[in-house]
């Protein structure tokens, strides 16, 4: 965990704050609640776009401030603001102890202990001069165009950031963190005739930026970026119907993460509106199935130290040999479901409330060579890549766009298709896996998840898997 002496300077003594009385302050606004907590966070952040040949934008943002929470029963109140005094704090204090009345009255018990540091407290930022950056990007638009003669257009990015954030709670010692996160996409553009298609590839984590501006990162990015835009330019109209699916491994856990992770959320299950509510001990899930959520990989984009709580992230398995086992929690909804938090209490900002959310959510590997699993199939469709999707937590319906597919063909990978469209419900889903290869991986750190307005960097992973009986909405007449 970050060296609360960094924070302390960050927020107390360049601000001018007294430690002291803040605390006071907070101590006063959360008595007679059941939980709360002063979060303070400090942000730079920086992007470039380089598009058809030059650079098209350059942001540089600072950003501050402090939100304040207070939890009595199911009700919540809260204030924020970028003013940093102790002023502003107390007039938060003020609005936030409307809460009080109807309260257990003790302060629920701090988060105890903590992780290992988990990634670099370096800010990636001014570690690397602003004109290689640019420079890196002009290779790649180059690189790029001298490689494959059908491209017509090359787009690449680079996004940073280094967030600071303290957490204060009374009759508990402060806890801090500092989190860097760097970014790097590439998207190209091949035509052939009047026929236009497009590939993209991201890499990224809590690092700084120095391994992805070297040529054995970015250079791969391209060619594979150039890879998935050549298959998409050869690929035909994707046939509809209920067919055997055979999915990839890694980048398409993404359909685990939205079709199965945010229903196992602690407080859609509180409240009772998530398709797995109440189904603890269950069977939800074909023999061989686990999914797990783990925040303490270290350097990864979904992995957090501590959470925005303060809880330590840790391991938890939801779904073990195909049986319901836990449920991602932050305090809130633990406390209001008897169960303990797992260190899933996130936050986009601090002008942001804290909720249960996934970090890095996976599947488990099983036995299975995948191409015995391609092998297996006589006729089907094999998904390596996902654009967006879109899922209804209550029913655990969902809708999937793959953005690279193939027909499988008497257990061989045949022509791309397009259009391809995977359609079903997350937990009959999971019942209907058949086959699991030994091949799991995660992705390459690219994933952001979407809750209520607010979006969190995240992780997904899985192995290769064979599922029965899938719709795949085709465009194929």
């Amino acid at each position: 965990m970050a060296d609360i002496k960094i924070t302390d300077n960050l927020f107390f003594n360049k601000t001018g704050m007294n430690k002291d009385a803040v605390e006071r302050t907070v101590g006063d606004a959360l008595k007679g609640c059941d939980d709360g907590e002063l979060y303070l966070e400090y942000c730079q952040s920086e992007s470039f776009f380089f598009d058809d040949g030059r650079i098209k934008n350059a942001a540089f943002d600072t950003s501050q401030g402090f939100g304040l929470r207070a939890v009595s029963g199911e009700t919540t109140g809260f204030a924020h603001a970028t003013n940093l005094t102790e002023q502003a704090i107390s007039r938060a204090a003020e609005t936030v102890r409307a809460v009080r009345s109807g309260s257990g009255g003790t302060l629920a018990e701090p988060p105890i202990g903590t992780n290992h540091q988990l990634y670099t407290d370096a800010n990636p930022l001014p570690l690397v001069p602003f004109d290689t950056k640019i420079e890196v990007l002009a290779a790649i638009d180059a690189y790029a165009r001298a490689k494959e003669p059908k491209i017509k257009q090359v787009s690449a990015s680079l996004l940073g950031s280094w967030q600071a954030v303290h957490i204060l709670r009374p009759g508990a010692a402060p806890v801090a963190d500092i989190r860097p996160l760097v970014r790097l996409n590439v998207s190209v553009v091949v035509g052939d005739g009047t026929r236009m298609e497009t590939g993209n590839y991201g890499t990224g984590g809590r690092v700084t930026y120095e391994q992805f501006l070297q040529p054995e990162c970015w250079k791969p990015a391209v060619d594979e970026a150039i890879r998935q835009a050549l298959v998409n330019l050869e690929s035909v109209d994707a046939p509809g119907g209920e067919m055997t699916v055979v999915l990839g491994p890694g980048w398409p856990g993404v359909l685990l993460h939205e079709a199965v992770g945010h229903g196992l959320e602690g407080d859609f299950n509180r409240k009772k509106t998530s398709a797995f509510s109440n189904r603890l001990g269950q069977r939800v899930a074909a023999k061989g199935v686990t999914i797990i959520d783990d925040g303490t990989f270290s350097d990864r984009r979904g992995s957090l130290t501590i959470d925005d709580e303060g809880t330590p992230t840790s391991r938890t398995t939801l779904i073990e040999d195909g049986i319901l086992v836990g449920y991602l929690q932050d305090r809130l909804n633990a406390r209001l479901m008897g169960m303990k938090p797992t260190g899933n209490g996130r936050r986009q900002s601090h002008a942001h409330h804290p909720m249960p959310r996934m970090t890095n959510t996976f599947m488990l590997g099983g036995d299975k060579d995948p191409q015995e699993i391609i092998g297996s199939v006589k006729k089907g469709l094999y998904a390596v890549n996902f654009g967006g999707g879109q899922v209804d937590i209550t029913s655990g319906k969902f809708v999937f766009s793959a953005t690279e597919a193939y027909m499988i063909e008497n257990g061989k990978v045949g022509r791309p298709v397009k259009g391809a469209m995977l359609i079903g419900n997350g937990p009959d889903v999971m019942t209907k896996v058949s086959m699991i290869g030994n091949d799991m991986k995660l992705d390459p750190g690219v994933g952001t998840c979407g809750k209520d307005g607010q979006s969190v960097p995240c992780g997904v992973g899985q192995p290769s898997m064979r599922i029965e009986q899938l719709t795949v909405g085709g465009t194929a007449v």
